[in-house]
């Protein structure tokens, strides 16, 4: 067996250790409500790097004399909005992308070249024994046509509206936060997930310390699902496997 076809074989084999794996626990669920995520520390995820951003110059906390202000305070009472790691703030999640885009290009070109010489120093009159049936006054004709016509429709529309209560996981040296939520709601068979992580300034925090999700610099937005309804929607892992090793 030549190498490419062990490759082949070692990786099928191996697929389907996975997907008999996979399988298994599948059947041992059979009938149940799928289990909830434990809720976890999101730093002590495997992957998990904390946010490098270039960031200014520190400046020094200073106090003015006889003054309660401190300087870079944002507020002369206590602040009850998100400020420290592992405070809470509710992430106002408002995704609403249309788009509608129509393309049509069209090509079309046409040439022809003809030549021919009547008359050649009297060598036309001997054209006919060299190439019976030419004519002197048709040596070359040549035509091409080419015609192109493309085009493209793009139609989207996507709508998201929750909101999701996210944890601040580090603070930057300029201030801002780097925040990270996880929601997951079951409703009988199915478990839909919310993620949502990214950076905010303190001051887009509202005053009932909430944020907009379009204030969210580096945002990333998950919505999905897992359970039946998620599992008949996704093509068997056989086909999958064909799908990305077959070549046509």
């Amino acid at each position: 067996m030549t190498r490419p076809l062990l490759r082949l074989a070692a990786l099928g084999a191996a697929t389907l250790a996975l997907a008999g794996c996979g399988s298994l626990d599948r059947l041992a669920n059979v009938g149940a409500q799928p289990d909830l995520s434990a809720i976890q520390d999101p730093t002590a995820q495997p992957g998990y790097k904390p946010v490098r951003m270039p960031m200014p110059t520190p400046q020094p906390v200073s106090y003015a004399a006889n003054s309660l202000w401190r300087t870079g305070s944002r507020g002369f009472f206590k602040d009850q909005r998100a400020q420290q790691v592992g405070d809470i703030v509710t992430v106002n999640v408002k995704v609403t992308d249309k788009a509608n885009l129509d393309n049509e290009t069209k090509r079309s070109r046409s040439n022809g070249e003809n030549f021919g010489a009547t008359n050649l120093f009297g060598a036309e009159t001997k054209l006919t024994k060299v190439l019976p049936g030419a004519s002197a006054s048709a040596l070359v004709d040549a035509s091409s046509t080419s015609n192109s016509d493309g085009s493209g429709s793009i139609t989207r529309k996507e709508e998201l509206t929750t909101n999701v209560a996210a944890v601040v996981t580090q603070i930057l040296p300029n201030g801002n936060l780097v925040v990270e939520g996880k929601q997951e709601i079951r409703v009988n068979f199915e478990v839909r997930e919310l993620i949502v992580a990214g950076i905010i300034r303190p001051e887009d925090i509202q005053a009932d310390n909430t944020v907009d999700s379009s204030k969210i610099a580096e945002a990333r937005i998950a919505y999905g699902g897992r359970g039946q309804i998620t599992d008949v929607q996704q093509p068997r892992y056989g086909q999958q496997v064909m799908d990305i090793i077959l070549p046509f």
